[in-house]
């Protein structure tokens, strides 16, 4: 038993690294490709990809991605 806690602790801490960087960013604009030239701004200053998560258009475009290493 003990051996289960202690391989379960070890795989849980090989995570952090991994899940301890993905961020998510929102941006606005008036075009999706304006949104998303913001979301790839704010990608590059981190100096990560992104993954475009949620887009929605109601009187302007609202888009959520998510920034990974």
């Amino acid at each position: 038993m003990n051996t289960i806690k202690t391989f379960a602790a070890v795989m849980t801490l090989s995570l952090l690294p991994f899940a301890g960087f993905a961020q998510t960013v929102t941006a606005t604009g008036t075009t999706l490709d304006g949104a998303e030239a913001k979301i790839a701004a704010q990608a590059q200053e981190t100096g990560a990809s992104y993954k475009v998560t949620e887009a929605y258009f109601n009187n302007g475009v609202h888009m959520t991605a998510e920034l990974t290493k």
